[in-house]
């Protein structure tokens, strides 16, 4: 009897500590697909910026912003507002808040809890990844690549992610939002605290947020 109950309360502490581990996942309102700048102002306006203020993204922001990176564009085919090779759709889109980090799930358009705890000082080794109120981590999922050469996954989750990361560029510029793209960043450590399997590789990261300036 008390072996069972030692049982029972060993399963429970653990769902408690699981449940610990596991943030409230924000409520995505559906994308906003009118409004905004025009592309040639926006491409007018695309630059770099390394300042953030601390604010949070407002909810339809940050749904617009998951959208115009990587959202199912084309229901009917599942197809996004990025190409990928093959339509693979390799690479993930992970987002680092002060909450934890998260997993946006394209079809469903939500954001899946990974866990929580603050980990954008990883996302970068520059200093201004702390206070961005989203850091962007762009994911390859080398497992959906098929029949692509070990040789040259690396090259096309490159490429593609560089398409995402522009679609970011592009909605910054019309949304008045700073970002900047990162490839200064220690991947294998990123990896390892994303909990991370060896065939998902940390491709670049990018954060978002209000310029400071």
């Amino acid at each position: 009897m008390m072996r069972i109950f030692g049982t029972a309360i060993c399963v429970l502490w653990a769902a408690a500590t699981a449940a610990q581990e596991m943030p409230a996942a924000p409520a995505l309102p559906a994308p906003q697909k009118d409004g905004g700048k025009p592309l040639m102002q926006a491409l007018a306006l695309r630059r770099s910026g390394r300042s953030f203020k601390e604010k949070k993204l407002a909810p339809q922001t940050l749904s617009n912003l998951l959208w115009a990176a990587r959202g199912v564009n084309r229901p009917e085919s599942g197809k996004l507002t990025a190409p990928t090779a093959k339509n693979w759709q390799e690479i993930d889109l992970y987002a680092a808040t002060a909450e934890g980090l998260y997993r946006y799930d394209a079809k469903a358009h939500r954001l899946e809890p990974v866990f929580a705890g603050d980990i954008r000082a990883a996302t970068g080794q520059q200093p201004f990844v702390k206070t961005a109120p989203v850091c962007l981590v762009y994911v390859a999922d080398h497992a959906r690549m098929d029949g692509a050469p070990a040789s040259t996954r690396d090259f096309y989750s490159t490429v593609d992610t560089g398409f995402i990361s522009q679609n970011v560029y592009l909605f910054c510029a019309s949304e008045g939002l700073a970002t900047v793209v990162l490839g200064y960043v220690d991947k294998p450590a990123l990896e390892k605290t994303m909990r991370l399997r060896p065939d998902q590789k940390v491709i670049l990261s990018q954060p978002v947020g209000y310029p400071k300036d």
